[in-house]
């Protein structure tokens, strides 16, 4: 995703380009596993759920025999084996509702794909949630061109999404309680473990505290500020209705300038990389009881088990 909107900064930009680089990745990734077909099928599985355009393929080709389908008929489709199946079912659920993601289906996966399995889930995870973003930047009147092809070919898709891990804590659009209240929305709705128990310790010296993160679950009647509650709501869109976020969209625009709103669709999409490891159950907290306070380095790496001291 390139920008064409001068007032963008550079730090959006980046951001931008992050996106475009694990999109890139994400079928790069397919093609060099040899499932570069499945891979489309598997967009159209992600986006058809949600009403969504699939996440274009660098050749603009749909999945053989796709053409027409809106993505919710997969079964239907003729010629699908076992591994076909298996890997389409969890797309389903990662994309509709990843906490309710089984164990069975969970073993499914690696019986099928072994090793080989996470970076199968997150090549989905570049399917399911990027069309969300390119929708709501659509909707957020953030004028950008798909871009799917990564800057260097030679970077797999945990090396994108790492490249996106470092960039998007860097912006500084909007204030650190309000990105951690959304971390935190986003964490609630996909029942990360892991990340609800932790706290961003720039939001808590900036005088948040667990009664104003307890409003996250009752935001639309809460009395946080305008901008709060703007992105809050365009949180959940996001999550829940992607293809329906003009009314959280409308409310944000009207309390944000354009980087803010790419800011706010990249810390959102950066936070749903928790889907991957609710999706495996590898999303354990480090602590067995209460909350673990974290910030972020220089360089964009997470530090955690920190004091406010």
């Amino acid at each position: 995703m390139t920008a064409s909107d001068a007032t963008l900064d550079d730090g959006a930009q980046l951001a931008l380009d992050a996106l475009a680089d694990v999109a890139g990745a994400a079928w790069l990734e397919a093609r060099t596993a040899g499932w570069t077909d499945m891979a489309r099928l598997t967009a159209s599985v992600c986006a058809g759920q949600h009403g969504l355009e699939p996440l274009p393929a660098p050749d603009g080709r749909p999945a053989h025999g796709w053409t027409g389908r809106d993505g919710s008929d997969w079964r239907a489709l003729p010629g699908l084996g076992e591994r076909e199946r298996v890997t389409l079912e969890f797309a389903q659920q990662f994309t509709v509702d990843v906490s309710a993601v089984t164990d069975a289906g969970r073993r499914d996966l690696f019986h099928h794909w072994g090793s080989g399995a996470a970076s199968v889930a997150a090549v989905i995870f570049a399917m399911d949630f990027l069309p969300r973003a390119s929708a709501a930047l659509a909707a957020l009147d953030v004028p950008v061109t798909a871009r799917v092809v990564p800057s260097d070919p030679a970077r797999g898709i945990w090396e994108a999404l790492d490249g996106l891990i470092r960039t998007v804590p860097r912006l500084e659009g909007l204030d650190p309680v309000t990105s951690e209240l959304v971390r935190l929305r986003g964490a609630r709705q996909h029942r990360c473990r892991l990340c609800q128990s932790l706290r961003s310790r720039p939001a808590l010296l900036a005088g948040a505290d667990e009664a104003l993160f307890l409003l996250v679950d009752d935001h639309e009647c809460s009395d946080l500020p305008p901008l709060q509650k703007a992105a809050l709501a365009m949180t959940d869109a996001m999550i829940w209705t992607p293809a329906g976020t003009g009314p959280a969209a409308r409310k944000l625009m009207e309390v944000t300038t354009v980087s803010q709103r790419v800011e706010l669709v990249s810390d959102v999409t950066r936070n749903a990389l928790n889907k991957i490891a609710v999706s495996l159950a590898a999303d354990a907290a480090h602590v067995e009881d209460g909350i673990e306070i974290y910030d972020v380095d220089p360089d964009g790496e997470l530090v955690y088990g920190l004091s406010l001291d």
